[in-house]
């Protein structure tokens, strides 16, 4: 008998069986061919803004998803550069062959057992988890965790062609999503993949050139140092050529016809999506990303499409650099089941059957960061539920993985959710480069920890301790904006993290302080004719809701299907500075 059973070897699954087994748990892991586990399906890779918060904040907790980016990065770059440290998103391009494999190493550990084969029901006893039936093998467990990603019902569209499966070349799970429309309140979602590129039929001297940060700075702060050569990635655009062609291929789109009636990303739209939606834009960026060092394969970042592939086809050839391109597959689109996360609680256990874990895709998220967190904490608790531990429990003021939880369990979706900066009120204090002293003692009170883990942040606090010493003596300069110069002896994203802490520090007490003034302002009553679109600090989507909402108070404002708490603390500020 295993304490957990983990379906799905994703982002999530591999996640999931990592931190049930960290806390102790015998763990078996199934999925429909482990040579897949630890597969990026879309874009080949880790981070970005709100997303590379996640991943800082995954490893502190001692998960695996930094390091193997670390193992398999053939370019790293620091997005929002230019702006504060609390919105910058650290971000890797992998090697897709690397990051598997280091995925899979990890996975063979003593406490994980592998299982081949489909997960086709839940096996329920007294009202709650007793096993897992797997092909006609029914295996006993005290807990499972559903990391099904986009499988659970999933059906793959490109033009007039339909698909089961749930990416190319393997199958939906499609008993299994039977069992759950019963048990849980399920829902359709849409994802969406680019064609995939030649690299070696593109005309690279056309573009522009985009190459690796010289800072040498790693997703973990576990690993020592950049491990792989560094490829430069290059940006092109579409053109009014290009939009008048996939214009003109729209009623053969799958998303207009209406063959796809799920929602899909509002922050990742389809080529299509973004060409109907945004008709007087010039042009559109397209990131060319190599997928490996022995890979030919490019991954054209901006175009995710389920236009007919003759259309993609031409689409392609009328882009700068990419006119003698080959495609190499074409892209495609994915409906599949998900459930409503409200049907979960804070620790992402099923609320009306105990034992029941859920993280990933079938929480309604997109994207590999939000998998990966869930399924980190999926994992810890199931771990817990299985072995009469205390569950792993993370707010909104502590991290990132916090906001996203509670937005989930609480909100729910109507789209692919995704991390954004934005979507924290407490964003100042939840910099990605403190998430190792936000989150490690809580991994280490819990027993999520390895010995090696705490050794090295042991060191790491000793460390800062001595940075923060250093730096003392400077805090009013800092404070007023000057950086002093690191020392030969001091790291520098220690040394770096010392600066913001005094940088931030004011700022970090301000934003507790309005944090807590905002929840006993709920009662303050919004103007009728309030026009939202003016409100500082709210996104399109934040204003898009409340002004189809047009809430009468800040209490009602919170209760809005989809605002964030962020967005809620912006509008109490400028009611509150208005008067």
């Amino acid at each position: 008998m295993y304490d957990v059973i983990i379906v799905g070897g994703g982002h999530a699954g591999a996640e999931a069986a990592l931190a049930a087994a960290r806390r102790g748990a015998q763990v078996a892991l199934v999925t429909f061919d482990p040579m897949r586990t630890g597969a990026m399906s879309c874009n080949p890779s880790i981070g970005g803004i709100g997303k590379g918060h996640l991943v800082r904040e995954v490893d502190a907790l001692d998960g695996l998803m930094a390091r193997a980016a670390d193992a398999a990065a053939i370019h790293y770059r620091m997005l929002n550069r230019s702006k504060g440290a609390a919105v910058r998103g650290p971000r890797i391009q992998a090697d897709r062959r690397l990051y598997a494999a280091a995925v899979q190493a990890a996975l063979r550990h003593p406490a994980i057992a592998s299982i081949t084969g489909e997960a086709t029901a839940l096996i329920v006893e007294n009202g709650s988890i007793a096993g897992l039936t797997v092909g006609d093998r029914r295996i006993p467990t005290k807990a499972v965790v559903l990391a099904t990603g986009t499988f659970l019902g999933a059906a793959m569209f490109r033009g007039e062609e339909r698909l089961a499966g749930g990416r190319i070349g393997e199958a939906a799970a499609l008993p299994l999503a039977g069992q759950l429309r019963e048990a849980l309140p399920m829902a359709r979602l849409k994802t969406g993949t680019p064609p995939r590129l030649d690299g070696r039929t593109i005309d690279w001297a056309r573009l522009d050139r985009q190459p690796s940060d010289v800072e040498p700075w790693t997703m973990a702060s576990i690993t020592p140092a950049r491990r792989n050569p560094q490829l430069a990635c290059a940006v092109t655009r579409t053109n009014a050529a290009t939009h008048d062609i996939i214009r003109g291929g729209l009623d053969r789109s799958p998303m207009f016809s209406g063959a796809i009636g799920a929602g899909g990303p509002r922050y990742c739209p389809s080529i299509e999506d973004k060409i109907h939606r945004f008709g007087d834009r010039d042009g559109h960026q397209i990131f060319l990303e190599p997928e490996g060092l022995d890979d030919a394969t490019v991954y054209p970042n901006g175009i995710s499409t389920s236009l007919p592939t003759d259309v993609q086809a031409a689409m392609i050839a009328s882009i700068a650099g990419l006119e003698r391109c080959r495609i190499s597959m074409p892209g495609y689109a994915v409906e599949y089941d998900h459930a409503d996360p409200r049907a979960l609680d804070i620790t992402l256990a099923a609320i009306d059957l105990p034992g029941l874990y859920l993280a990933g895709q079938i929480n309604g998220t997109t994207g590999y960061e939000e998998a990966a967190a869930q399924g980190l904490v999926a994992g810890a608790n199931a771990a817990a539920h299985a072995r009469g531990l205390a569950p792993l429990r993370l707010d909104r003021a502590s991290s990132y993985i916090g906001v996203m939880l509670d937005d989930l369990t609480v909100q729910g979706v109507s789209e692919p959710y995704r991390m954004l900066t934005a979507r924290s009120e407490y964003r100042l204090a939840l910099r990605a480069d403190n998430a190792e002293e936000r989150l490690t003692p809580v991994a280490i009170e819990v027993g999520l920890a390895s010995d090696a883990r705490i050794r090295h942040f042991d060191a790491r606090q000793s460390a800062r301790a001595r940075v923060a010493a250093r730096l003392a003596p400077s805090a009013v300069a800092i404070a007023a904006g000057e950086s002093p110069a690191l020392p030969d002896d001091c790291d520098m994203a220690l040394w770096d993290s010392g600066i913001e802490d005094l940088r931030y520090a004011p700022y970090v007490a301000r934003q507790a302080d309005e944090v807590a003034q905002l929840r006993n302002a709920a009662r303050v009553r919004l103007a009728p004719d309030l026009d939202f679109a003016a409100v500082p600090g709210l996104s399109i989507e934040m204003r898009q809701r409340l002004s189809d909402a047009r809430p009468a108070t800040i209490d009602e404002a919170s209760r809005v299907r989809g605002v964030s708490p962020a967005a809620v603390s912006a509008l109490w500020l400028h009611v509150r500075k208005s008067g």
